[in-house]
C-alpha cells in the first residue's frame, strides 16, 4: 500500500475525522483512481487508509488507523447501520437508505432498500472494491435482487455517468414499496431516482396529521408523493404539477395503488412558474403549497439558481396563498446554507406583500445520518411557513 503525505491544513482535518483529503492538499504525487492509500502526516504519523480518485476530491478515507478495507471491515459498518435503521425507521416502512455514505462510515457509498430490492449507488466508480462485499452481505439478508448506478455529481463534467446495472438475482421493473403504510410504485434501474426520495420521509410524517380539510399544491411533483400523502391524509382536493408528464402517469399510478380517486385532483404537464402566474391570474388559492425544486432544473430564464429563484419561487407561492396558508419548503442544495436559504424564503414573501411565521424547520430523515464531523453531510433543509 502506498503512503501518500498530506499537508497540514488536512491533517488537522482528519485527526478531527473528517473523512476526505483534497487534491490541493497532497504536496506530492496524487493517488490513482480506485487505489488503496495509507495517508501519513509530513512527519510521517499514521492518518488512516482510503481510496483515491481524480475528481475533486482525491482520497475518500474509509479507516482512521493502517488496516485492511475488506469483507470484515464492510460487514462491520452494515451491521451498525442496520442497528440505526432498526431505531430511526418503523415497521410500516420498507423503503430507506440502508448506508449513506460518510453518514455510516463508507464514503462514497450509497445503498437502499426497497421492500427485497437493493440499489447500490456510487459517487465515484473509484469506490467500487467495497461492491463485492456488499453484494455478499446483502444476499445473505434477504434481498432477491441488486442493482447499481453512479450518481453523477455537477462538479465532474468530464465524468462519464452510466445506467443502473443488475449485480445479481432478480430485480422486476417496478416495484411496490410502502412509506408510513402509503404505497409507491419505483423503479430500481432508474437508481438513483428511481421514484421516491425517502430523505423527505420525516416531513411527509409531520405532515401526515395536517392535511385534513386543506386545498394542495404540489410543485416540481416527480411521481407525487406529497399528493399522495395530502389525499390519504384527507386534504379536499390537490393540483400537481410537474414539467414531465410521465412523472405525473406515475403520480396517478400511485393514487391507484392507495386506492385514492382523481376526484378532486388535478395534474399538469407545465413548467411551475408559468402555472404559478397563470393560477394567480385565475384567482386559485392553496392552504398547503409544496416547493421542492430540483438543484439543477431548468425554467423559463435557464438553470436553477439558488439566490435568484428561491425568492422569485416563494413569492409566486405566497400570491396563491390563502390567508393562514402554509408554504412548505425544501431545498436539497448542500452547498446552500440553512442561514440564507431562510434569507431568501423570507425575501419571497415579502415581495409577494405577505407576512408570517416559520413553524417548523427541519432535514433529511433519520436513516440519512450526518456525521458531527462531516457538516457536508446535512444538506437538505426543509421549513414551513404559515402565511398571514
Amino acid at each position: 500500500m502506498r503512503t501518500i503525505a498530506v499537508d497540514g491544513h488536512s491533517e488537522r482535518w482528519l485527526r478531527k475525522g473528517f473523512p476526505w483529503v483534497y487534491p490541493a492538499e497532497i504536496p506530492g504525487p496524487k493517488p490513482r483512481p480506485g487505489e488503496l492509500v495509507a495517508l501519513a502526516s509530513r512527519g510521517g504519523e499514521d492518518l488512516g487508509v482510503g481510496f483515491g480518485d481524480d475528481g475533486w476530491i482525491a482520497v475518500r478515507r474509509w479507516r482512521d488507523d493502517r488496516g485492511p478495507v475488506d469483507a470484515d471491515l464492510v460487514a462491520g459498518r452494515l451491521a451498525a447501520a442496520q442497528a440505526l435503521r432498526r431505531a430511526v425507521v418503523g415497521p410500516d416502512t420498507n423503503a430507506y437508505r440502508l448506508i449513506h455514505g460518510e453518514g455510516d462510515a463508507c464514503p462514497g457509498v450509497r445503498v437502499d432498500r426497497w421492500g427485497d430490492v437493493a440499489s447500490i449507488v456510487l459517487d465515484t466508480p473509484s469506490v467500487a472494491a467495497v461492491v463485492p462485499h456488499l453484494c455478499d452481505l446483502l444476499a445473505a439478508d434477504g434481498v432477491v435482487g441488486i442493482v447499481q448506478g453512479v450518481r453523477p455529481d455537477p462538479r465532474d463534467t468530464g465524468r462519464k455517468v452510466e445506467g443502473a446495472t443488475v449485480l445479481w438475482g432478480d430485480v422486476a421493473e417496478e416495484v411496490e414499496v410502502r412509506e408510513h403504510g402509503l404505497r409507491f410504485g419505483i423503479r430500481p434501474l432508474d437508481a438513483p431516482d428511481v421514484g421516491l426520495y425517502t430523505d423527505l420521509r420525516d416531513l411527509r410524517a409531520w405532515l401526515a396529521p395536517r392535511w385534513a380539510g386543506r386545498r394542495v399544491l404540489n410543485t416540481f411533483a416527480f411521481t407525487g408523493a406529497f399528493t399522495v400523502a395530502a389525499l390519504a391524509g384527507g386534504a379536499s382536493g390537490t393540483v400537481t404539477v410537474d414539467l414531465s408528464r410521465a412523472s405525473l402517469t406515475r403520480a396517478r399510478a400511485n393514487l391507484a395503488r392507495n386506492g385514492l380517486p382523481e376526484d378532486g385532483s388535478t395534474f399538469i404537464d407545465a413548467d411551475v412558474f408559468r402555472t404559478l402566474d397563470a393560477l394567480r391570474r385565475s384567482g386559485e388559492g392553496f392552504d398547503v403549497i409544496v416547493l421542492d425544486p430540483p438543484s439543477f432544473s431548468r425554467s423559463d430564464v435557464g438553470v436553477w439558481s439558488a439566490q435568484r429563484d428561491w425568492p422569485r419561487l416563494t413569492a409566486a407561492a405566497a400570491r396563491v396563498a390563502r390567508p393562514g396558508a402554509w408554504i412548505v419548503a425544501v431545498s436539497n442544495q448542500g452547498e446552500l446554507s440553512p442561514h440564507p436559504w431562510h434569507g431568501m424564503l423570507a425575501d419571497g414573501v415579502a415581495r409577494a406583500g405577505r407576512t408570517g411565521s416559520t413553524v417548523m424547520v427541519g432535514g433529511q430523515s433519520g436513516d440519512v445520518p450526518a456525521r458531527l464531523t462531516f457538516p457536508e453531510g446535512r444538506y437538505l433543509k426543509t421549513a414551513v411557513l404559515a402565511l398571514d
